[in-house]
């Protein structure tokens, strides 16, 4: 492809922005309220500029290649200093669309994200988050659906979900180790006890999170994934989990990490097991993060060091 020698435009790098973070230039140019010939045309001469291809292009849409990802990461930080400088010497408001997270169903993700919003300084803004499954986080952030996921890694799954991270051109980041426990009701038995064992919960209800197509005990959002359950409930969002832990005294094995405002209605009790729990977030590894995926991360470690964690990143 032959290189231009005129540069690139503030414009078409929030063109090409908003055109990878839908997966598709029709969808970009409705958003943008831009015709889709133009957005078309636009993304052609951002490619013939840099000399590089930079969108793969499909009937379903769009992906970024290799070279589409890294130069998104430099966009990204060319775009978010313009609007800094708008803001600080023009009085512009931010931008609308802030961040993207994915995540297992962990209650301090969602309650790190309530900080972040609350934190915000934008009038007007476009946040996400999704609680998802394992192989569905890899694949937002691959698409760049979502900036970062947030998802956890033992010694039993590492193996499977680093490679797959690295055929995705994805990093995995340590953030903190936690202790397992199981989560159950208040109104259960077991909520009075200190720790339970495994033999504790043997004939409970064994609550876990529906992984789809990709149910593999690699892709399990619980630890001990393998071990066999006479009662095994899978289900698909948090609510769920916890309407069955208070109605069938149900339990699943998670973090210990529990917040009382989001969850008052269930308990973290110690599981007397040799297990560890590694919490991390994965990113592209060409790809830095905003300021405000920044932020929430921080947010993230300040809600679980208030619970004695010990963090890691």
């Amino acid at each position: 492809m032959a290189r231009k020698s005129s540069g690139i435009t503030l414009q078409q790098l929030q063109y090409f922005i908003e055109v990878a973070a839908e997966g598709s230039i029709t969808a970009a140019a409705e958003m943008l309220y831009v015709a889709q010939p133009t957005m078309s045309a636009a993304m052609k001469d951002l490619e013939n500029r840099v000399g590089r291809t930079l969108l793969a292009r499909s009937a379903r849409g769009v992906t970024l290649t290799t070279d589409g990802a890294e130069f998104l990461g430099y966009a990204r930080q060319v775009v978010e200093q313009a609007a800094l400088l708008e803001q600080r010497y023009l009085g512009r408001p931010p931008s609308r669309r802030l961040l993207g997270v994915s995540t297992q169903h962990y209650s301090f993700a969602v309650d790190a994200f309530v900080r972040m919003v609350k934190g915000t300084e934008a009038s007007e803004y476009e946040f996400s988050l999704r609680e998802t499954r394992t192989w569905d986080i890899i694949e937002d952030v691959r698409t760049l659906r979502s900036e970062l996921g947030i998802l956890f890694c033992n010694d039993f799954n590492r193996n499977v979900i680093a490679k797959l991270l690295r055929d995705s051109g994805l990093i995995f980041h340590p953030l903190f180790l936690a202790k397992p426990h199981i989560f159950i009701s208040r109104k259960n038995p077991l909520a009075e006890q200190n720790r339970a064992t495994l033999a504790d919960i043997a004939n409970l209800p064994r609550l876990t999170f529906d992984q789809g197509a990709n149910n593999s005990f690699y892709f399990a959002e619980e630890i001990l994934s393998t071990l066999s359950s006479a009662r095994e409930i899978r289900v698909s969002d948090r609510a769920t989990i916890f309407n069955l832990m208070i109605g069938l005294d149900g339990y699943t094995i998670s973090t210990g990490i529990i917040s009382g405002d989001l969850d008052p209605q269930i308990v973290a009790v110690p599981l007397d097991v040799d297990e560890r729990i590694e919490i991390g977030w994965i990113g592209h590894s060409a790809i830095p993060l905003t300021e405000q995926a920044q932020r929430y991360l921080t947010e993230v470690r300040a809600v679980v060091s208030d619970f004695g964690v010990e963090l890691l990143y």
